[in-house]
């Protein structure tokens, strides 16, 4: 009986989506959703948020070494079955782009680097939605390094924005 149940729902949930979890543009991402579960944003910020304070760590995804930015974002997604770049700049051509209006908890934002604005240089997750004075968190590689909730708004990161993207679904 239960597995009569779990097939009925798996097939109303493909019918009201529209379309399979694996029809995404070809951006160098997968997204691997188990149909028995469904990403709670929510869920999602608050499981971030257990690492706060891991400390920076270059080219790692490893909570017990430290995170680097794309490693954490990488790894969180992971946690919920979403497979996400490793690298910061393969999420330059990912999706599309969100108005700043359109920006909700559990969106990545993407920064161009330090020096140079022709190279994305950053990432993280939205973890509360308010435009373009959104709060993320993310692993900071700056003087406080490690994971930490800092303002899209301030000075830093309002000049090296570049682009907001939804990986999760508009629900």
């Amino acid at each position: 009986m239960r597995k009569q149940i779990f097939l009925l729902l798996l097939v109303l949930l493909s019918a009201v989506s529209g379309q399979s979890h694996n029809d995404l543009p070809d951006s160098g991402f997968s997204r691997q959703i188990d149909a028995s579960s469904v990403v709670d944003r929510i869920a999602l910020i608050a499981f971030a948020k257990k690492y706060l304070g891991t400390p920076y760590h270059y080219a790692s995804s490893n909570p017990k070494k430290g995170f680097d930015c794309s490693g954490f974002v990488n790894f969180v997604f992971k946690n919920f079955k979403i497979n996400l770049p490793r690298s910061s700049k393969e999420f330059k051509s990912m999706g599309e782009d969100l108005k700043p209006e359109e920006f909700k908890t559990g969106d990545v934002v993407v920064f161009y680097s330090f020096r140079n604005k022709k190279r994305i240089g950053h990432v993280g997750i939205i973890c509360e939605a308010n435009g373009l004075k959104s709060k993320f968190i993310h692993s900071s590689s700056g003087k406080v390094r490690g994971i930490i909730i800092s303002d899209l708004g301030s000075g830093m990161y309002a000049r090296r924005f570049y682009r907001c993207v939804d990986v999760i679904g508009r629900k």
